[in-house]
């Protein structure tokens, strides 16, 4: 079973490298962020007509996530992130396919830092770790991707000291991943690349793919259920380099059948 996560950088405006990627690549399942339509703007016939199912939560001009999937329509579990009921964004989608719990999650910027923007991202990854911990209580298998706008460490970024004031890089950010990851989350790339220079997000700006000037900030979390079905797992740079695609490229991982 593939799994794939991809920040499209807006659905529609990006629709035709989104719909090339799924047909050259065809993963089972396919969690998508930063959407930028609004509930009734998602392009529901084009995926259907790249024969898939599609559970999503838009937002008008920006966030927004969307779980795809081809053997049948996944089962809703939530959209909203627990703990904050006045909390309007759309950053977090739980469904269940093939037994398998799937949370596909947009985590907030947080710049610039320090500010309210840093305050409201720490507070989403405090609420996202509650959760996270009744998820890893449930028994079930499951994996949390999306793009967690988080450098986990100095390897995953291209020149680190440029970054030692970023939301996505400063020591609070750095932390709250960690006490994620001790609640007994597997990080699927670095179980099967611990040395390698691995990178997801590439800027538009100063020719960063071209340099290889990157980050890794998109992420598979598997619990230990899903960690023993690890095969493999990987990067689609290339899609990164298509004529107008995100600044994100897909990221994937393999699983056994259970």
């Amino acid at each position: 079973m593939r799994i794939a996560t991809y920040n499209v950088n807006g659905v529609n405006g990006h629709l035709p490298v989104l719909l090339q990627w799924l047909h050259e690549t065809s993963p089972d399942v396919a969690c998508l962020q930063e959407l930028k339509a609004p509930q009734e703007r998602f392009p529901l016939d084009a995926i259907n007509a790249a024969g898939y199912h599609a559970l999503w939560h838009g937002q008008k001009s920006w966030n927004g996530i969307a779980i795809l999937s081809k053997g049948g329509p996944a089962t809703e579990i939530r959209r909203i992130l627990p703990g904050d009921d006045q909390d309007e964004q759309s950053r977090y989608l739980e469904a269940t396919i093939n037994n398998i719990v799937i949370g596909c999650l947009y985590l907030p910027n947080g710049n610039p830092a320090p500010g309210p923007k840093f305050d409201y991202k720490l507070r989403w990854m405090d609420r996202f770790i509650q959760h996270t911990a009744t998820l890893q209580a449930s028994g079930k298998p499951v994996v949390l991707t999306g793009d967690y706008n988080v450098i986990p460490d100095e390897q995953d970024v291209y020149k680190p000291e440029r970054w030692v004031d970023d939301a996505l890089f400063r020591p609070e950010t750095r932390a709250a991943f960690q006490h994620l990851l001790k609640q007994g989350w597997t990080d699927a790339l670095r179980k099967l690349y611990p040395d390698e220079t691995i990178y997801t997000y590439w800027d538009y700006f100063r020719n960063a793919y071209q340099r290889n000037a990157g980050l890794r900030i998109d992420h598979f979390l598997l619990n230990d259920k899903l960690e023993k079905r690890l095969l493999s797992a990987g990067v689609d740079k290339n899609v990164r380099g298509w004529e107008k695609s995100s600044d994100h490229a897909p990221v994937w991982i393999e699983l056994k059948e259970e």
